[in-house]
This record gives C-alpha cells, sequence and structure tokens, in this order.
C-alpha cells in the first residue's frame, strides 16, 4: 500500500465520496475503487487487488470543494462500468466523442527528459510520409473534424512536418497543432515559416519555467532563450503559441506565477498557459510518495495564491470529466491587465458539452488572432522585460458591448489544465468522459488508456 500520512492515534473519520473502478497498479486489471474522505480533508482512491494488495493514492486535497466540483457527473453508469476494462485499445468503443486527436508521427527526440509519458528518443522509429497521411485519413473518418495535433518524440525531427500539416487541412482537420519542445522552432525560422504556410494553428510549446535552473533538472539543459526564440518565430508568422508546463512539486510548483507573467508580457503571440500536474506515466525517475502528488485542486490553489486570479474564474470542464480539468478565460487590456471572463459564480451551463463545440471554442482561442479587427484591437507591444499580474474587474472596468465583442476575437488569453491520470489514481468514471484521443492502429483511444503503464514497484 502506498504511504498515505502518518497514523493519527485514533479512530480515523472515512466517508465515502464516489464508488467507482480502476486498474490494479500492477497487473493493470479492472478492479473496484472507492474515493475516500478522511479527517485531513483529503480524498484518497482506495482499491484492492486479490493477487496484489491494496493501494491508497491520494486525489484531491480539499483546496477546493470536491462535492461542488463534480457535482455535474453523474457517477459511472452501470452498462459503462460492465463495458469498459480500460484498456480502450482493445474494445474501440469508447462512449465519449472527440474533441482532439493526437497523431505520433515519430518515436524519435532531441531530448531526453526524465519525466516522458511517451518515452520520447526511446523509439526510434519514423513512420513514412505515406503511412502519417494514411493515419490522417482513418482520424477524419472516425471523428470527423478533430483538432489535430502532431505529435511525438519531437515532430520537428520530421522535414515533412510542414506537408503533413498541409495535408490534414485538405483531408479535412481545421485545426492543426504541433506539440514541440521548441528547439528547431527556435533554430530554424524557415521551418516556422513553412508550417504557417501549410496551415499550422497552434504550437502547444513545452514550457516549464523562466528558470535556467528548472529546465537543467526536467530538460537536461539550459532552455529560456530557446523557447523565447521559439515563441518569437511562431508570433511572427502567426501561428499562436499555448505553453505547456508539466508542474512538478518542489521543482517548479512554486513558479506558476512566473509562468502566468511570462505569458501576458509575450501577449498576443501566446495565446495560453495549458499546466499539467506530472502524471506518472511512461519514463520518470523516482515513485511518487503520497506527499508527492500534486492534484487539480492543489494547481488551482496555487494559481490563485500566486497571482491574484479569483478562484471564482476557474470553471470545471463540461466536455471532459470535472476531475480532469479546469479552464478559465482573459481578456488582455492595453495595460496588460487581465480582465476575468469566466465566472463560476454565474456558471450558467447546463448538461454537458459537445465535443465538437468544446474543440471550436478552445482552438479559436489557441490559435493566432490573425489581423486586426477593428479601432484598439491590436495591443501595443511590452515595454518591460517581466510583466506584473494585473487583475480588473469587469464591474471596474467597463467596456461596450461592441468592444467586449471584439475583445473576445483578437484580445483572449486562456488559462488551463489536464490532470492525466495513471495506474495508482486512474478511475473509470473520468476515463469514460475522456475526449482527448490517440490515435492508434485504426482506433481512436483515451490518452490516459494510450500511455497507461503498470507503476514501478516502489509506487506500489
Amino acid at each position: 500500500m502506498s504511504d498515505t500520512g502518518p497514523d493519527s492515534g485514533h479512530m480515523a473519520k472515512r466517508e465515502t465520496v464516489r464508488s467507482t473502478y480502476s486498474m490494479c497498479p500492477v497487473c493493470l486489471k479492472k478492479i473496484p475503487a472507492e474515493l475516500i474522505r478522511k479527517d485531513d480533508q483529503i480524498i484518497y482512491m482506495e482499491k484492492t487487488c486479490d493477487e496484489h494488495g491494496s493501494f491508497s493514492t491520494p486525489v484531491w486535497k480539499g483546496f477546493f470543494d470536491f462535492d461542488r466540483w463534480i457535482s455535474r457527473e453523474e457517477p459511472l453508469d452501470e452498462k459503462t462500468a460492465a463495458l469498459c476494462d480500460g484498456r480502450c485499445n482493445s474494445c474501440g468503443d469508447h462512449p465519449q466523442d472527440t474533441c482532439c486527436v493526437i497523431l505520433e508521427v515519430t518515436g524519435d527526440c532531441n531530448l531526453r527528459c526524465p519525466f516522458c509519458f511517451a518515452l520520447g528518443g526511446e523509439r526510434k522509429e519514423m513512420p513514412s510520409t505515406g503511412r502519417i497521411k494514411q493515419a490522417i485519413n482513418k482520424i477524419v473518418e472516425l471523428s470527423g473534424d478533430p483538432l489535430l495535433q502532431l505529435a511525438g518524440g519531437e515532430p520537428t525531427l520530421r522535414d515533412d512536418l510542414p506537408e503533413l500539416a498541409a495535408y490534414a487541412k485538405k483531408a479535412g482537420c481545421s485545426y492543426v497543432q504541433v506539440n514541440s519542445n521548441g528547439i528547431r522552432l527556435a533554430e530554424d525560422e524557415a521551418y516556422v515559416k513553412a508550417l504557417a504556410g501549410a496551415g499550422v494553428d497552434i504550437v502547444f510549446l513545452q514550457f516549464d519555467g523562466t528558470d535556467d535552473e528548472i529546465y537543467r533538472k526536467l530538460r537536461g539543459r539550459d532552455f529560456i532563450e530557446t523557447k523565447r526564440k521559439a515563441i518569437e518565430n511562431c508570433g511572427r508568422h502567426g501561428i499562436g503559441v499555448t505553453l505547456v508546463p508539466t508542474i512538478i512539486r518542489g521543482i517548479n510548483d512554486d513558479h506558476i506565477g512566473e509562468i502566468i507573467r511570462e505569458a501576458v508580457r509575450l501577449f498576443p503571440a501566446v495565446r495560453s498557459v495549458h499546466f499539467q500536474p506530472v502524471t506518472y506515466l511512461g519514463r520518470y525517475p523516482d515513485a511518487p510518495e503520497a506527499a508527492d502528488r500534486y492534484t487539480l485542486d492543489e494547481l488551482m490553489n496555487d494559481l490563485v495564491l500566486q497571482t491574484g486570479i479569483p478562484e471564482n474564474a476557474l470553471l470545471p470542464s463540461m466536455c471532459d470529466h470535472a476531475a480532469c480539468e479546469f479552464h478559465s478565460t482573459f481578456i488582455v487590456d492595453d495595460e496588460r491587465q487581465l480582465i476575468p471572463v469566466s465566472d463560476r459564480k454565474n456558471d450558467r451551463r447546463k448538461g454537458r458539452t459537445c465535443a465538437a463545440d468544446n474543440r471550436r471554442y478552445v482552438a479559436e482561442h489557441w490559435k493566432s488572432s490573425g489581423k486586426d479587427c477593428g479601432p484598439g484591437s491590436v495591443l501595443p507591444p511590452s515595454t518591460s522585460d517581466a510583466a506584473d499580474i494585473k487583475l480588473v474587474s469587469d464591474e471596474d472596468k467597463k467596456m461596450d458591448f461592441d468592444t467586449f465583442v471584439r475583445y473576445m476575437k483578437t484580445r483572449t488569453m486562456k488559462i488551463s489544465a489536464m490532470a492525466f491520470q495513471d495506474a495508482m489514481n486512474i478511475d473509470l468514471e473520468r476515463l469514460s468522459r475522456c475526449s482527448l484521443h490517440v490515435y492508434e492502429n485504426g482506433k481512436i483511444i483515451p490518452f490516459c488508456s494510450k500511455y497507461m503503464t503498470p507503476a514501478k514497484p516502489s509506487d506500489r
């Protein structure tokens, strides 16, 4: 059983929050699981495999009210529970529609990061151009009009990536994204121009902080100036950039505010920040203790504390499971102040948002805003090397409706996060509502199913 903290010396209070199914972290067999709230208000997933014993890991730290956060989520229904074993690559019958599809175009990588769910660089295969085009055709057939993410490994190792992006657009993908560490994007502006000309809308840029000490620990080299050059090149050629920080306790969890400040300073080249609390999939150096687990609500709390962003600006997903994701939308004004648009107090959303609607909304806010859409739409350039985070409420700074509409087209910044699951904390209720899919062998399957690996012995 995983370490769940010291014994308090008295009969601990235990409240069952939810009954669900998970997987044994050793054999990956489907097993019953419960979410248990204890005296410290931390919610643990507890489960027992007949062969490999009992396991416990924290999934929510109590910084936000879990019951309210997931109040719109129905428990796992009996039909889905009966059919789903978490290994969606074997059934191909996932109940949630597709929002985004990841297509690995190479297993190779020019980094060997200690944390890598895709085991980048350990697989050297580079599928042929024709094979990738066949996969794109199949993705469009299976999912209609997806946001296609060209990933790896490191996809920019392919010289034919612009050709593949252009093919995807012609095949029916309205939005094409490249997931990258940024090395080639910084060093080869002609390549960035070719990607832009091919129709690439978004670069999902690995971005863990603004301090090279963080990059030396997580990526093995100094990196911040490379990242900034990649952003500059993308911005110059009209590709929207989303910063994607992997947040790890003790390495960069105190740097969340600095990442947002950098995003505000580099707006509008940077259109969004998409945090990913570290997940123990694929390659990682050490097995986590319970205290190492960095949960979604802990990330939200640190974001609020380090930026001053009001917690009510953070909304749970209505497409994926609420325990997987939060998102928030802001307008950036001329002084690079953030005006919150999303407001959980006035959240009138009802029912589950379809994946197609979510895809359009996300992609339109992640990609470059393009040309000027009227007087005042273009943001003056930043005059500071380090922008502060200034927040202005809509009550304090009124704007007319036409200005608001124009700014929503040209001046929005999104802040969001996705908490992926690993063998210790996977919840089939959450998995069944996943709309982020990966293409593999003619099927599109949930992200966490694709990259699921047994926990290391010391995790168990």
